[in-house]
């Protein structure tokens, strides 16, 4: 289906039964999310553990995510790697089984020059006929996409459509858009930073909380495409004590245990993601009930530490 980059887009955790990705879960996940107004399917990101996931794997979660949606949802499939060859065969997959489009990350660990991101992701560009979204968030990968990189790539590749921005920095997304004039979509990769990303000019987000609340994620976008500021104002507020639970620790190692709280999912982990502190542990209960989340399980670190896998 065509893909509208707007709204709450999901960045999907992958559950897991045991040593495998646990398809039957995935499946109720995207459910949840066709019912609960979500504007794209995100799997294979960071949120979804896409670091420790196997080949074979990486393409499971894609094919099952995309047959779940039937088109009801577009996917936007996880396609990035530090490896120029890998990721444009990730990305070939990924269109070949469905997706609607691709999000890649910049590449990680290398430290690639700001000629070195534009010859990657023009590569995977040229390379694969599908909207591309780029993830620029430096620190995961430790090099930054700077705006005059993110304009030549607009101008250079009409597939790269848009960025997801997790630098914190407003004024650098505001420059990008300014550079681009409007080639790219700018959408925000901070949960907290959803509302003022919209603000100047972004048109959503891809939400890491949605896994919890997906209404409420799309109601503040909704309520501020609509001009009830007021509202969106209102809805950012109750958000972030819930938003700053969830990154307590590594993302997505609380997204996943509150997941396992509510008896969404079962909440294994892969190593070298571990279970959260206790304290921590404590802190996410207690705001999930002050949201008016309701724990299905008892808050405890040896219920979650035995569900970490190898």
């Amino acid at each position: 289906m065509a893909l509208t980059l707007q709204g709450s887009m999901v960045a999907l955790v992958t559950p897991f039964a045991g040593a495998r990705v646990d398809d039957a879960a995935l499946k109720r996940l995207v459910e949840f999310h066709v019912q609960g107004g979500t504007s794209a399917l995100v799997p294979c990101g960071t949120t979804g553990e896409s670091a420790t996931l196997s080949h074979e794997e990486h393409e499971q979660v894609i094919e099952v995510v995309i047959q779940a949606s039937r088109g009801r949802l577009p996917v936007m499939a996880g396609t990035g790697s530090n490896n120029t060859a890998e990721a444009i065969r990730l990305t070939k997959h990924a269109k070949q089984a469905g997706a609607d489009a691709a999000l890649l990350i910049s590449p990680y660990y290398n430290k690639p020059t700001q000629r070195g991101l534009y010859l990657h992701f023009r590569a995977v560009a040229e390379a694969v006929d599908l909207p591309i979204l780029l993830y620029n968030i430096a620190s995961r990968t430790a090099v930054n996409i700077e705006p005059e990189t993110l304009a030549k790539l607009a101008t250079d590749c009409p597939n790269i459509v848009g960025v997801k921005e997790s630098s914190g920095n407003l004024e650098q997304m505001s420059r990008i858009l300014q550079l681009t004039k409007g080639r790219l979509v700018l959408i925000s990769g901070d949960d907290a930073l959803t509302l003022p990303v919209l603000s100047i000019g972004g048109k959503g987000v891809i939400s890491v909380v949605a896994n919890l609340v997906p209404q409420d994620v799309a109601a503040l976008v909704n309520a501020f495409e609509q001009g009830n500021i007021r509202q969106a104002i209102e809805r950012h507020n109750r958000l972030l004590p819930l938003i700053k639970a969830i990154f307590l620790e590594t993302n997505p190692i609380p997204v996943k245990t509150a997941m396992g709280l509510l008896g969404m999912i079962e909440p294994g982990l892969r190593l070298p993601l571990c279970a959260m502190e206790e304290a921590n542990m404590e802190k996410l209960r207690a705001a999930l009930e002050a949201y008016g989340l309701r724990p299905a399980k008892a808050a405890s670190s040896s219920t979650t530490k035995s569900k970490v896998r190898t």
